[in-house]
């Protein structure tokens, strides 16, 4: 018999229900978290510490405020593997598998929540993309895991040590979850390209967007002679163009604010990697292979903005993401030219889309601003390092300029609020607030006013 205590649940709307979902999964990974399992012999770690780790897990950010070498166990790594596999594959796509498994149908209700938490706008092939996630994110990381885990034989003394640092290592990319277990993020390999440049690929593969490396996979496995008919979405295009145009520009400006400093004593391929795996990292990846407070104020200002705008959507990672930033700059520059429609690869974009893009920016500019207001009163860094770190936290990258430890208790509280928010997304977060349209039987008088 159904228990009338429970009928509340059917009550939430999906993105309601898709908010429960992830807080119960921050609330069971924390309590999983915080078993003396998971921690080396001898260390305590404060539940707030505990609480932010888990939170910064599940919505992959790598923020952290304690050092995850010298306090998890063998056991607690994998652990916090696992919980950013699942935030970087998101609630429902690992809800969504354990039904198949299990046999039982995917209704209406459970299509819902996986087009919300997926960032998707129809219900068509909500399943078949699940099982394509899972597919392409699963063969990624097993060849990535075998590449860096038998790499990495030579940097530790043992096959189980290589491979763990391997299996850390590759989820952490991917997931763009930004973790690590040297204790110095990739700084110990800043001379290995080839460590790099695996963890390069890895994180444009978590970042760039779940239905693009899927329509990238139909291609490829096209017949050489129907390549020639493949047609790429409208959305694809976008994320693509944009996440790659911000990769090459924020290597190039990044090298440019420091030419005359960090970069001054540098030959060129290590400015060249230096620059270009920080504009990789800033997409929402975390890792890092140098310590970014020895840049500039200027470049850490230029970073804070590249993490703002994010990951693409439908990734693993955060921010306002790519294909909302480059909507709303074409608008503008659209409407500075005196254009009246968006016109992008042949295609004109919808109305709405464009107002979702500059709604989604403004929310999330008002959103940082008021939350790194609030830590200017609070606590006693710069308003550059605060700036970063609220920036960090909202575009779930996690990179930090080491001040992350050292925040209060609300500030952490604040940054954990950010982090969820980046993970799930504005769009998902305005949607709460939406009310069902109504029909209006009346129109008021329009009338101009003046802007500028």
């Amino acid at each position: 018999m159904y228990d009338s205590r429970y009928q509340w649940i059917n009550k939430l709307t999906p993105v309601q229900m898709l908010l429960f979902f992830y807080l119960i999964a921050v609330i069971l990974s924390t309590i999983i978290l915080a078993l003396p399992v998971a921690h080396q012999d001898g260390v305590e770690i404060a539940f707030i510490d505990v609480l932010f780790t888990a939170v910064s897990a599940i919505s992959v950010t790598g923020l952290s405020t304690i050092s995850i070498a010298d306090s998890l166990s063998t056991t607690g790594i994998i652990l916090l593997g696992l919980i950013m596999q699942l935030g970087a594959v998101g609630i429902m796509a690992i809800g969504t598998l354990i039904w198949l498994l299990l046999g039982k149908r995917i209704g209406l209700k459970e299509r819902s929540l996986i087009m919300t938490d997926q960032n998707q706008t129809s219900f068509q092939g909500m399943v078949r993309l699940i099982k394509e996630i899972v597919y392409v994110l699963l063969v990624i990381e097993l060849i990535g895991f075998l590449i860096l885990g038998t790499y990495f034989l030579q940097y530790f003394p043992t096959a189980g040590e290589a491979y763990l640092h391997g299996f850390f290592g590759t989820i952490s990319a991917i997931s763009n979850g930004g973790f690590d277990i040297t204790g110095q993020s990739l700084i110990p390999f800043k001379d290995d390209y080839f460590v790099q440049f695996i963890n390069i690929l890895l994180i444009i593969f978590g970042a760039i967007g779940f239905p693009v490396l899927i329509e990238v996979k139909e291609y490829l496995f096209q017949r050489t002679d129907a390549r020639h008919s493949f047609r790429f979405s409208l959305f694809t295009k976008v994320t693509t163009t944009t996440f790659f145009i911000l990769i090459v520009v924020g290597s190039i400006v990044i090298y440019l604010l420091d030419m005359n400093y960090f970069f001054a004593d540098k030959t060129w391929h290590e400015s060249l990697f230096y620059s270009l795996f920080q504009s990789v990292t800033t997409r929402s990846g975390g890792l890092a292979t140098m310590d970014v407070s020895k840049l500039t104020e200027s470049n850490e200002l230029f970073m804070s903005l590249l993490m703002f705008i994010g990951a693409s959507p439908s990734s693993a990672g955060g921010g306002i993401r790519t294909t909302t930033f480059a909507l709303a700059l074409i608008y503008v520059f659209t409407y500075i030219r005196g254009g009246s429609t968006i016109r992008i690869f042949n295609r004109e974009i919808h109305e709405e889309d464009l107002a979702k893009a500059v709604s989604v920016t403004l929310v999330a500019f008002i959103i940082v601003f008021l939350s790194l207001l609030v830590m200017t009163i609070i606590e006693p860094f710069s308003l550059g390092q605060l700036l970063f770190e609220v920036a960090s936290a909202f575009g779930t990258v996690g990179l930090s300029l080491g001040i992350t430890g050292d925040l209060t208790t609300f500030s952490k509280i604040l940054l954990m609020l950010l982090m969820f928010l980046g993970r799930v997304g504005i769009m998902t977060f305005l949607l709460i607030f939406k009310r069902k349209k109504s029909k209006v039987n009346y129109h008021y008088p329009k009338e101009k006013i003046i802007i500028g």
